[in-house]
């Protein structure tokens, strides 16, 4: 992506450009894997919400963002779903949009510049471009957390929560680059294989590792509820600083999006990919035109001030009636259709390459393939590869949860 100046910001133009070429690679017998990175410091930092914001206002307009929505919603669906090895190398800002133009790869590569963020709720908006479909599988609760906060995640961070699947030094990259381009008929595991060549070895000490222990145990605790109130009643009552730093950034969110974000993952949790998209799809012709987003990107991103969100307060939106009736059952005219129709799935299927998840570590726990964490490390070693970060995930997960399991 080569649009330095706005980091990368998605827009129709590149939609239309991008797209084409996926498709035309896919079917190309010479294109043996597509490398998507950005130029500058951001790999791609959202969509152009301020030309959104023009196209919602002008009602001349509403052809050409409908044909963006429809295109963009299309291409996320294409990209997760494609035969032709895909690479997100994702050395920079990497937010909203750019979470669709990586998540849904099999191959996520994060760097120490990495700075990845799902923000949609701190500008009205929810979190869109398939969300509800990857934050929603993250470990425990931390989707719902990410989403809610709009946390960043940094570097080795990234890796750890799932939304990459490799950690590799931003000065490896051109070389590694060219060791794939050299690849005669690359197979996945063969990618996975020299990707985990260039990335950082196993003894390698996090500059940052943040969402373990204790703040993980805080995650899960009080972002397991339904409801936005519950969630911040919990961390109320939880009272150390991470949980009320928490509540003070939640409550800065737009209360409307707050709850259809919520809302979004609850049921994208259960949803196949086709219909976690199928579901923004359809809050992409609602949400949008509330007050909040047209305010929030006014504010936040224009003028740099607080919005004012209306409503102001959580509590005076009901979760049926203002929510769920308004925006997720809203009688909407536009259908999405996908080129790769008959592609589906309900969970990711080159999850292998990543970290194992928790419930990967605990589901072979109970199936009694190990007893402690050495043999965890031991038995996924030789399913995954002896990588960075493979270690610090099982001996948090049986610190944590495992501990739990035994203590009753």
């Amino acid at each position: 992506m080569n649009r330095p100046r706005r980091l990368n910001a998605l827009d129709m133009e590149m939609v239309d450009i991008i797209y084409p070429h996926l498709k035309a690679w896919e079917v190309d017998e010479t294109a043996k894997i597509i490398l998507m990175k950005g130029r500058g410091r951001a790999f791609c930092a959202g969509g152009d919400v301020k030309d959104v914001i023009s196209m919602i206002k002008d009602p001349a307009m509403q052809s050409k963002l409908n044909h963006q929505l429809d295109t963009e919603y299309d291409m996320v669906h294409f990209i997760g779903t494609m035969k032709t090895p895909y690479i997100a190398v994702m050395d920079g800002i990497t937010m909203g949009a750019g979470g669709g133009l990586a998540c849904h790869a099999p191959f996520r590569i994060a760097t120490e510049n990495t700075q990845f963020a799902m923000p949609e709720t701190a500008i009205g908006l929810f979190c869109d471009v398939g969300a509800s479909f990857f934050l929603s599988r993250l470990d425990g609760y931390l989707g719902r957390y990410m989403a809610l906060t709009s946390k960043i995640l940094k570097a080795e961070d990234a890796l750890f929560s799932g939304i990459a699947t490799h950690f590799v030094f931003s000065d490896r990259l051109e070389e590694l680059e060219s060791k794939l381009d050299a690849l005669q008929s690359p197979q996945l595991d063969e990618i996975d294989e020299l990707i985990g060549k260039y990335s950082v070895s196993k003894n390698h000490e996090p500059t940052v590792y943040t969402l373990y222990g204790q703040n993980r145990v805080i995650i899960d605790k009080c972002f397991k509820y339904d409801t936005v109130e519950q969630i911040i009643d919990a961390l109320n009552e939880d009272g150390s600083q991470f949980a009320l730093q928490t509540v003070d950034t939640i409550l800065k969110r737009s209360p409307t999006s707050l709850k259809v974000t919520l809302e979004h993952l609850r049921r994208g949790i259960n949803l196949s990919l086709k219909n976690c998209l199928r579901m923004e799809h359809v809050l992409w012709q609602t949400v949008p035109y509330s007050h909040d987003f047209v305010e929030g990107v006014t504010s936040h991103v224009i003028h740099k001030r607080t919005p004012d969100w209306k409503p102001k307060k959580l509590e005076d939106l009901d979760l049926d009636s203002d929510i769920k009736v308004k925006y997720f059952h809203a009688n909407v005219k536009r259908k999405l259709i996908f080129t790769n129709e008959q592609d589906d799935y309900i969970e990711h299927p080159y999850q292998r390459y990543a970290l194992p998840t928790a419930r990967d570590i605990l589901q072979a726990y109970h199936a009694e393939k190990y007893k402690s964490a050495e043999e965890a490390v031991s038995f996924f070693t030789k399913e995954r590869g002896d990588k960075f970060g493979l270690r610090q995930k099982i001996e948090d997960v049986f610190a944590r949860e495992v501990q739990s399991i035994r203590d009753g």
